[in-house]
């Protein structure tokens, strides 16, 4: 892999992470169509880690909220194990703190709820979903779905769901969805939004929530990946060169398609992806064909 294809990458990386044309799904036509050495989930990961930084950017505020009522949860849980404890011992003045207490701690819970069954297929499936990656076919089929849902996500009615109103199943559902959207192909953001807003959300959350709930998922990938010595020791210098500034560039492009995404969820613009990834489906399952 040359460095102006790194920088492509990530180029394709930023655009279509949040976008709902699935970035994986064009990482893997891109390779294919160029006869690109398999670069594995490492580099993948890091293209990911990039558009993650992006997601940081926008969403500081809420993010920090969430961690610092996160840590707060956990001791109110801890509070109330001493509480039980107590109780147990026959202290029945002791009286139980209300953990989830306010919107972030439940929008914690409910990113905690969704990232459970995501991180139970990706282990399970990463054997699978590397290898489908080299097949022209798979990308094409998973583009085709990807545009059946984005039909889908601009007729759904008006929701008003709001952490407070989600429930722990919708937040489980929407974690499933999120797992199938590791095939290449099928776009984890219109996956995700597209199931929010079957479930009731309001669109400004709905997008919110998808692209934060990715954090775990995505953060879990690259750790498992940088823990993997014997992929990294077959790294050489120019290529972690090479990463790095695949992973700059999917950055700054992601940063600019969230604002993006903002918009076409609110203006309900879906039609216009779901017609091209129609399009790059059919071309990709013809070409597998004939080529």
């Amino acid at each position: 892999m040359s460095l102006l294809e790194a920088i492509l990458m990530g180029l394709i990386q930023g655009i279509t992470e949040f976008l709902p044309v699935s970035s994986s799904g064009h990482l893997a036509l891109f390779q294919i169509a160029f006869d690109l050495e398999e670069t594995g989930l490492l580099f993948d990961c890091l293209l990911h880690f990039g558009t993650l930084t992006a997601v940081f950017a926008v969403y500081y505020r809420d993010i920090w909220k969430m961690i610092c009522e996160g840590f707060a949860l956990v001791a109110d849980a801890c509070i109330n194990a001493g509480v039980a404890v107590a109780r147990l011992a026959g202290n029945k003045d002791k009286r139980y703190r209300r953990v989830i207490c306010n919107g972030y701690r439940k929008f914690a819970m409910l990113v905690i709820v969704s990232t459970i069954p995501t991180g139970v297929i990706g282990v399970a499936a990463s054997d699978l979903i590397e290898a489908a990656s080299a097949f022209l076919i798979v990308p094409g089929i998973c583009l085709i779905i990807t545009s059946v849902l984005l039909f889908v996500a601009d007729r759904c009615s008006e929701g008003h769901k709001t952490p407070k109103h989600v429930s722990y199943t919708n937040a489980f559902i929407i974690g499933i969805c999120q797992g199938f959207a590791t095939l290449p192909g099928i776009s984890r953001s219109g996956t995700t939004i597209t199931a929010c807003l079957l479930s009731g959300f309001d669109r400004k959350f709905a997008v919110k929530y998808s692209f934060i709930m990715s954090i775990p998922a995505i953060l879990g990938s690259v750790v498992l990946q940088l823990f993997d010595l014997e992929n990294l020791q077959q790294i050489t210098q120019s290529e972690w060169l090479y990463y790095l500034a695949g992973t700059l560039v999917s950055a700054i492009v992601g940063y600019i398609c969230i604002k993006v995404m903002l918009f076409v969820v609110r203006e309900k613009k879906y039609t216009i992806f779901s017609i091209y990834c129609l399009i790059v489906g059919v071309i990709s399952i013809a070409a597998y064909f004939i080529l």
